[in-house]
């Protein structure tokens, strides 16, 4: 084996000193941190993997995740101080990339779409953490110093500095910059439906006054007055709908922004990030 394997075995060592206040002593994760010995076992059965020592590698990669209950492929491609907190149920795919500083909580599935060969799994840049029974499917790419919500369902790339909850999973980009260190805080995140939702009912009050100050009119007496409110009423709804052609000299329809809440189609959500 390489000399690296020794110092990158001292690095996932240090990281669950940093990311979990369970772990006493050296003694107590060399002996009952199942997610560190899927990882290490994991750089074995890659290096083998990576030899073209493939029936050996799954053969080694199906014995660890009888010992630990964590699958990961020998064909995936982990970073540095990568650190699986519990780790019951984690599903990694061969295709699969992660990046530094990644942490991965029980029930987590990084998983693949598709059926053709290739890249088909995610790639997780550094400082994501996943929270626990979230599913990222797809070759889709989760930005570094992103935060994956408990149980969320991931089908769409993640800018980077994002926060994700839902099914599926909605993006909410973050106004403040993060540290370098892995986020842990999964248990604060966005309620993106909740906010939509009082939005949309802030709009129908406001609708449904403007239409009580409307709601009592004179009776119309002659033809002139008729007309004159007429035109009154057509120039309030020109107005209030721009999509309809004013001087007549456009024929198309304009597009007719509503002032409603809506995602975007690139499906982020913008707006604050409620400290998150």
């Amino acid at each position: 084996m390489e000399i690296p394997f020794f110092s990158k075995m001292r690095d996932d060592i240090r990281s669950v000193y940093e990311r979990d206040p369970a772990a006493r002593s050296t003694l107590e994760i060399l002996s009952s941190y199942p997610g560190l010995h899927a990882i290490w076992g994991h750089r074995i059965t890659h290096w083998l993997w990576k030899h073209n020592l493939k029936l050996f590698a799954r053969w080694g990669s199906h014995v660890f995740r009888f010992l630990t209950g964590i699958e990961i492929h020998p064909g995936a491609t982990i970073g540095r101080r990568f650190f699986i907190d519990h780790g019951m149920g984690v599903v990694i795919g061969e295709t699969a990339e992660i990046g530094e500083n990644v942490t991965l909580y029980h029930g987590v599935t990084l998983g693949g779409t598709s059926l053709e060969k290739g890249k088909r799994h995610p790639t997780l840049e550094d400082n994501v953490v996943v929270g626990a029974g979230a599913k990222i499917l797809g070759a889709i790419t989760v930005g570094a110093g992103s935060r994956i919500g408990a149980n969320a369902v991931v089908v769409k790339p993640v800018p980077p500095n994002s926060v994700v909850v839902g099914v599926p999973g909605q993006v909410m980009l973050r106004n403040k910059p993060q540290s370098a260190a892995p986020d842990l805080n999964h248990n604060i995140l966005p309620d993106a439906i909740g906010n939509t939702v009082a939005a949309l009912i802030e709009r129908v009050e406001q609708l449904e006054a403007a239409l009580k100050e409307r709601e009592y009119r004179p009776p119309l007496v002659g033809s002139s007055d008729r007309l004159e409110r007429l035109e009154t009423d057509l120039r309030v709804h020109l107005y209030e709908h721009p999509h309809v052609p004013v001087n007549g000299k456009n024929g198309s329809a304009e597009r007719h922004e509503h002032h409603l809440p809506h995602q975007v189609s690139e499906g982020v959500w913008n707006g604050e990030d409620f400290a998150i």
